[in-house]
C-alpha cells in the first residue's frame, strides 16, 4: 500500500466534541463511542479541513501506508447517508452535513469580509419536524433546541448558542402537532449529551420547554438540560435547569 498524506486521531485527547465531523465533507470522521474516528481510508482526502476545528489537538495529519482517496466511493456513502430521509421527502429536507464556513469564503467575500459573522449551523435539515430520528450527527452531541424567533431577536446566536452544536428549530404555536413524541425518539436513539432550551419569553413559547421536558422523561434516560429565556429585545432574562 504506496504512503499517502492521511489524518491520524489521538484517541486519548479526543473529547467527542464532534466538530472535525462536521468539518468533513467527505464524510470520513463519525462518533464512535464517544471518540471521533476516521471509518475509512479512502474517505480522507488527506487535506486536513477537520484539523483547525479540533479544539484540543487531537488530529494531525500523518504520511503512512494507506488506502487511496476513492472520490466514488465517498458520492456511494454520502448518498447513503442522504437516504437517511423519508423516501418522501423532497431533496431539501436530505440531511447532511454542513462545512463550517470560514470567515471571508463566499464568490462575493472582500477583504473587509474579515471580520464577519459565519454561520455555526453544522447539519441540515434544522427544522424538528425534518430531521430524521436516526441522523448521525445526533451521536455523542450536545444539542439546542430553539424557538425559531430566537435567532431573529438574539443578534449573536450562532456564537453565543449555536456554536459547538447541534440546531433544531421549531415554532410550538404555528406548527402541527406536539414535539415531544419526536424529540423522545431521537433521545432514546442516540448519546445526547446535554440539551438547551432557547426560548422567547412569550407565553407560547412554553409550549417548546414543556414539550422537550416530557421527551426528557419519557425516553428514560438522565440527560442534562437548562432552559435560557430571550427576551423580546434579544436580551437573555433567564437560565434555568
Amino acid at each position: 500500500m504506496p504512503n499517502r498524506k492521511i489524518i491520524a486521531i489521538d484517541q486519548q485527547k479526543c473529547n467527542g466534541c464532534g466538530l472535525c465531523v462536521a468539518a468533513c465533507h467527505e464524510g470520513a470522521l463519525q462518533l464512535v463511542n464517544g471518540k471521533a474516528t476516521l471509518v475509512s481510508e479512502s474517505y480522507c482526502d488527506g487535506l486536513g479541513a477537520c484539523l483547525p476545528e479540533c479544539p484540543i489537538g487531537a488530529i494531525r495529519i500523518e504520511e503512512r501506508g494507506a488506502a487511496a482517496f476513492d472520490e466514488a466511493a465517498v458520492a456511494r456513502h454520502l448518498a447513503a447517508e442522504a437516504a437517511a430521509a423519508p423516501a418522501h421527502a423532497c431533496p431539501g429536507t436530505m440531511a447532511r452535513r454542513l462545512k463550517l464556513a470560514a470567515k471571508g469564503d463566499g464568490p462575493a467575500a472582500t477583504a473587509s469580509d474579515a471580520q464577519r459573522a459565519v454561520s455555526e449551523l453544522r447539519q441540515w435539515p434544522c427544522q424538528i419536524k425534518l430531521a430524521p430520528v436516526n441522523a448521525h450527527w445526533f451521536d455523542n452531541c450536545s444539542l439546542l433546541i430553539a424557538a425559531d424567533c430566537t435567532a431573529y431577536a438574539h443578534a449573536n446566536l450562532h456564537a453565543d448558542f449555536m456554536r459547538g452544536k447541534i440546531t433544531l428549530i421549531g415554532c410550538p404555536k404555528l406548527d402541527l402537532g406536539d414535539y415531544a413524541d419526536k424529540l423522545a425518539a431521537i433521545f432514546a436513539a442516540h448519546a445526547i449529551r446535554d440539551v438547551t432550551v432557547l426560548r422567547m419569553e412569550v407565553p407560547c413559547c412554553g409550549g417548546l420547554d414543556a414539550a422537550v421536558r416530557r421527551a426528557l422523561a419519557a425516553c428514560g434516560k438522565p440527560i442534562p438540560c437548562q432552559t435560557v429565556v430571550i427576551g423580546t429585545s434579544g436580551e437573555v432574562l433567564k437560565i434555568a435547569d
